[in-house]
């Protein structure tokens, strides 16, 4: 079976190589990084969910894969939906962890409060010099500028309605760290009571950040999904 693993925004696909190792036995594992993010140069267009489901589908055609399976991290997990509920006929199976469901203008705003190079800089400066080196030869402060664009237009229009959801049948399981304070209980379990071929897993000791993650751990629940022994 061939597992394609996305990433989550501000992010690339090194941080999943941690998982990859850990499913590579069982499964052909796929990396690729979003446009802009990682070594990948930044594209003509503004970022959106479209745009990176059809970077998915150029790397599914150029590697000649008519379908595969996905587990998507955060927006990986919101790209991996997107495109069950658009082009399920590509995707065999979808697992997302941490992904963030609902979005509003509220909700936006208070994601791109993030966003504020200055801020990063003067209170978690760690991770700016993370962004830094993540994203090779590119502008880090520019990458939190798209980031907030994107999320802006989340809130402002979103790609996915709970509508979408009722009519996405691809198997897929939600999973969600139960310390995760970015995406909450109530939103994830709602996508998932919407989706209707849906498992639900909650992991525990585990927060937002994808390098907390215990790579065993989620690769454990993967496998149970993806081999349908749940």
């Amino acid at each position: 079976m061939h597992l394609l693993l996305l990433h989550g925004a501000l992010g690339a696909s090194d941080q999943l190589r941690k998982l990859a190792a850990e499913l590579e036995q069982d499964y052909t594992v796929h990396l690729l990084d979003f446009s802009g993010h990682g070594a990948q140069p930044f594209p003509d267009q503004p970022w959106s969910i479209p745009l990176f489901a059809d970077e998915v589908l150029a790397y599914m055609d150029k590697n000649k894969l008519p379908q595969v399976s996905i587990f998507g991290y955060s927006m990986g997990g919101y790209v991996g939906l997107y495109l069950a509920r658009h082009r399920g006929e590509r995707i065999h199976q979808l697992a997302a962890l941490a992904t963030k469901f609902h979005w509003d203008p509220e909700t936006a705003l208070k994601e791109t409060q993030k966003m504020n190079p200055k801020k990063v800089l003067e209170k978690v400066p760690t991770f700016a010099q993370a962004l830094e080196q993540r994203h090779q030869q590119k502008d880090w402060k520019e990458v939190l500028k798209r980031t907030a664009d994107l999320m802006t237009s989340l809130g402002e229009n979103p790609p996915l309605t709970p509508e979408d959801y009722t009519a996405t049948t691809t198997p897929t399981l939600v999973l969600l760290g139960d310390r995760d304070r970015m995406v909450s209980l109530e939103e994830t379990v709602a996508a998932y009571q919407g989706l209707p071929n849906a498992q639900f897993a909650v992991l525990p000791a585990t927060s937002h950040p994808i390098e907390q993650v215990d790579a065993k751990l989620l690769a454990y629940h993967l496998r149970r999904f993806f081999n349908g022994k749940a």
